[in-house]
């Protein structure tokens, strides 16, 4: 291995919100021995995945990748090679016995340990396994200042964990059970962010809507007080959020609080009561379309999205009907959806009627074209309204108004508080080019709406920008 001074390290990540946090702390632990970023994995003398193992297909992938390091790995013997994650949490000893060229093997409270353990097999050349469940995995924040500057978003975890044991769910046998960060650390981490440049935060959590309860500390509400009181920053988003848990105090916030973005994650995972039972969500189809008119009556123009299973165990046809007749009903702004599939240690695992592979791919088709259809008339009721935008950097998409036109590529990207991506020029063409940079709020007619994303182009003069704070929908 190269000396230590000018040692290289990548991080693969995979997974939710939650694991890219995470992954930025794993690099904080790294780079204070020492290590530096490499360009690609193959220049890299120390390589982590930190995994996910909230579905069959995301596990597959680990297996996969981690497969594609072993000739690396004999290419380069010196090469430290380490599992971190769900999947190390879930899995141990087993990924040893698996993956004979990995060398580290830690659970998801053991990042505190990494340089420790990376330190151990360096000098001993030991493999290790640390999958402790010690309570720890909360308690420190990645360096806040270290890349605040390379983008105007960051997530900052609240909470660590889970205790509602939905019986599909593999969360609280790999995250531990449920236990929430002192709002004094949490505030001090966004207050350094928004210092470094950072201008949107997302607050991280199995279930954001019981921060603090267990440990009678504050409510996630009057946490989201707090952090609207944080100078410099300009917008709050979070995810996820339990329907059982939602409190009329956490639904006045979309009212009262001028940075808290219009947009909610709430997965309902079924339209159908029976299924949401043996799913143990607590709440029925009733509780779930009552909550969504609380939300719409504090502020109508609230963006809502959420996450289905299609295929559970049982599931029969007027099941599936029943969730596709609540997506119809409710109008989602988006969603995501996903086949069933057995996760270790979940009860659902065990349960009999499991449904054939053909039937569970074609019930998801049907579903993600309901939504789509859904999806697509939202956006073109957007196309000649002005949207406040958050740019977080150039655009990688491309357009092309009909088949024999060149496509094009805008420069910027960014979203809106409802959590739509918009595309959109710097005004080259259409006028004199405005001053656009990342972080900064700008002010975007929409002129074109695709399935995922809308493009347009800057207001370009003081005057044509909406007076009242919060007006985003005035016709251009």
């Amino acid at each position: 291995m190269n000396q230590l001074m000018t040692a290289s390290y990548h991080i693969e990540t995979i997974g939710c919100q939650m694991n890219v946090y995470d992954s930025e702390r794993m690099a904080d632990h790294i780079e204070s021995m020492g290590y530096q970023r490499a360009n690609a994995v193959d220049a890299a003398d120390l390589v982590i995945m930190n995994t996910c193992a909230i579905r069959e297909k995301a596990e597959q992938k680990v297996f996969s990748y981690l497969g594609r390091l072993a000739p690396l790995k004999r290419r380069h013997p010196e090469l430290i090679i380490a599992v971190g994650g769900c999947v190390a949490q879930q899995e141990g000893e087993r990924i040893l016995s698996r993956m004979p060229h990995v060398d580290l093997v830690f659970g998801t409270h053991a990042i505190r340990n990494l340089a420790q353990h990376i330190e151990t097999i360096r000098h001993k050349r030991r493999r290790i396994v640390d999958v402790a469940m010690d309570g720890g995995a909360i308690l420190e924040a990645p360096n806040a200042a270290s890349a605040a500057l390379e983008r105007p978003s960051r997530f900052v975890t609240i909470m660590q964990g889970c205790d509602n044991y939905c019986t599909y769910c593999v969360v609280p046998h790999v995250r531990g059970p449920e236990a929430s960060r002192h709002p004094d650390d949490i505030l001090e981490e966004i207050r350094t962010l928004a210092h470094s440049g950072v201008r949107e935060v997302t607050l991280l959590g199995q279930n954001v809507n019981s921060y603090g309860l267990k440990e009678g500390m504050c409510s996630f509400a009057e946490l989201l007080r707090r952090v609207d009181q944080v100078d410099g920053l300009q917008r709050i988003r979070f995810t996820t959020s339990h329907p059982k848990d939602l409190s009329d105090e956490l639904i006045r916030c979309f009212s009262d609080l001028g940075k808290l973005c219009g947009h909610i994650h709430l997965p309902v995972q079924s339209g159908s009561d029976r299924t949401l039972k043996r799913m143990n969500r607590k709440y029925t189809r009733k509780d779930y379309l009552n909550i969504i008119n609380r939300l719409r009556s504090t502020r109508p123009d609230i963006a809502v999205t959420s996450d289905f299973i299609v295929g559970f165990p049982g599931e029969t046809e007027a099941d599936f009907q029943d969730t596709l007749s609540l997506v119809e009903r409710v109008q989602l702004d988006g969603m995501f959806a996903f086949k069933y599939s057995d996760r270790p240690s979940a009860p659902a695992s065990r349960f009999p009627e499991k449904i054939s592979e053909p039937v569970k791919k074609q019930r998801l088709q049907v579903l993600l074209d309901t939504q789509e259809l859904i999806t697509r008339k939202k956006h073109a009721a957007l196309v000649g309204t002005r949207q406040e935008i958050l740019v977080e950097g150039f655009s990688k998409a491309t357009v092309a108004d009909n088949p024999t036109e060149p496509r094009t590529t805008p420069p910027w990207t960014g979203r809106t508080p409802q959590n739509k991506i918009v595309h959109f020029s710097d005004g080259n063409g259409n006028g004199p080019a405005l001053a656009i940079s990342v972080g900064k709020l700008v002010w975007i007619t929409i002129e074109r709406a695709f399935s995922h994303s809308l493009w347009g182009r800057p207001v370009e003069r003081e005057l044509d920008m909406p007076s009242a704070k919060g007006d985003h929908s005035d016709a251009s």
